[in-house]
């Protein structure tokens, strides 16, 4: 497999793991736009990248001097994935905006974009509100094409509170690589999502291993029974492959797979964090998963009033160690360490329940190496005679 990565020499190697990790964490990568200097490697790497996306995952790479785009499978149905800055509304707006930039040219003054917009939600039946969550919901979408490099500022700026008029320049190559589903194939937006998340040609191992390099925790009960078979048959031989390629780390367990990036740059959501909020929902952990005993799959229920009392129990206990404003509304803590606990997948939905991954018993404190009870600690060994840095030297040499 790979066998042009083969070949090279291990420098090139090297770096075509680095250009595909940098491609993983920026499908979008353009020039002048974070770890845009890797573009002249990933041109030169092209061929030898192209083939491994497209052998491993079956995704999709376009390279251009100014541009690498990775079209990877969207997350379907999962809602723990997404960009954190866009609401549902967010989301809305930036389909909308790539809608009215379609045929409007280079350049664009900042009112009429905005009134081709919400001209476009009006068309599709979308209703709009002119107020503040509204014009901030915009907003974001225009700032995420902002960042992507899509759309420029080049005169004034795009901001929800000003009403001053902006010119915008828009970028009609790296527009037209965005949408990765194939919009002409869809009848409907569920259609849409589903063809966005389909497997690659090599169906099954495709699917198993978007899903090792995607998600931090794929467990084997919530995998299709063929893919979960599979995955146990070739555990082994996949992460070799996922740390070769794309150097992650699995921890292989009964339960499933974790995978990891030991420099945390593949990561989107450290943890543990810093923050009252993380650092509360790491401390919750030991105690929430003693409180019910785990299902068939290992996966333990718990409820909104364990997260409460244990979230309650920890502030109270430790009152000097928090933000006063993260615990100043403990309903509102309690939401925000569940939402991050979702996040970060230890925590979902089944059936009207909640539950918790067996992956957070890898996040449960460790004793430190203390003397077992009644026993005396050994005794150093004496040093062996010898001098001392102390010791006053002769000029002959001799103390």
């Amino acid at each position: 497999m790979i066998a042009t990565f083969d070949e090279l020499p291990d420098i090139d190697a090297a770096n075509v793991v680095r250009c595909a990790r940098a491609l993983l964490r920026r499908p979008l990568l353009r020039s002048g736009g974070p770890d845009g200097e890797l573009l002249p490697m990933i041109y030169r790497q092209r061929a030898v990248l192209q083939d491994l996306f497209s052998s491993l995952l079956g995704y999709r790479l376009v390279v251009e001097r100014r541009f690498a785009r990775l079209y990877k499978a969207g997350p379907g149905a999962d809602s723990t994935r997404g960009e954190a800055s866009l609401s549902p509304r967010g989301y809305a707006y930036l389909a909308l905006t790539l809608a009215a930039l379609t045929g409007i040219g280079r350049q664009v003054l900042l009112s009429r974009l905005v009134s081709d917009i919400r001209a476009a939600a009006v068309e599709a039946e979308i209703q709009v509100v002119d107020d503040p969550a509204d014009r901030r919901a915009l907003t974001a979408a225009l700032r995420k094409l902002v960042a992507l490099g899509v759309i420029t500022e080049t005169e004034g700026s795009v901001t929800a509170e000003s009403t001053a008029e902006a010119l915008i320049t828009i970028d009609t190559d790296l527009l037209g690589q965005l949408v990765a589903a194939p919009l002409a194939e869809a009848d409907s937006p569920e259609q849409l999502v589903q063809l966005a998340s389909a497997a690659g040609p090599r169906d099954l191992a495709h699917a198993v291993r978007r899903r090792l390099v995607e998600d931090p925790v794929v467990l084997y009960g919530d995998l299709p029974a063929e893919h979960a078979t599979w995955l146990r048959e070739h555990v082994t031989n996949e992460s070799r492959l996922l740390e070769r390629f794309f150097g992650l780390v699995s921890e292989c367990r009964a339960e499933g797979v974790v995978v990891c990036d030991p420099e945390d740059y593949l990561t989107d959501l450290v943890f543990p964090g810093p923050g009252t909020v993380a650092r509360i929902a790491l401390l919750a952990l030991p105690e929430l998963l003693s409180r019910a005993v785990p299902d068939e799959r290992g996966k333990h229920p718990v409820t909104w009033q364990d997260f409460t009392d244990v979230c309650q129990d920890l502030v109270d206990s430790y009152p000097a160690a928090w933000s006063r404003q993260a615990t100043e509304d403990h309903q509102e803590l309690v939401r925000s360490v569940v939402a991050l606990l979702h996040r970060l997948g230890l925590l979902h939905d089944s059936d009207g329940r909640w539950l918790l991954n067996p992956a957070a018993h890898r996040w449960l404190p460790q004793p430190d190496a203390t003397p077992a009870a009644g026993r005396e600690p050994e005794t150093p060994a004496p040093e062996s005679p010898g001098w001392s840095l102390f010791d006053d030297v002769a000029e002959d040499g001799q103390r």
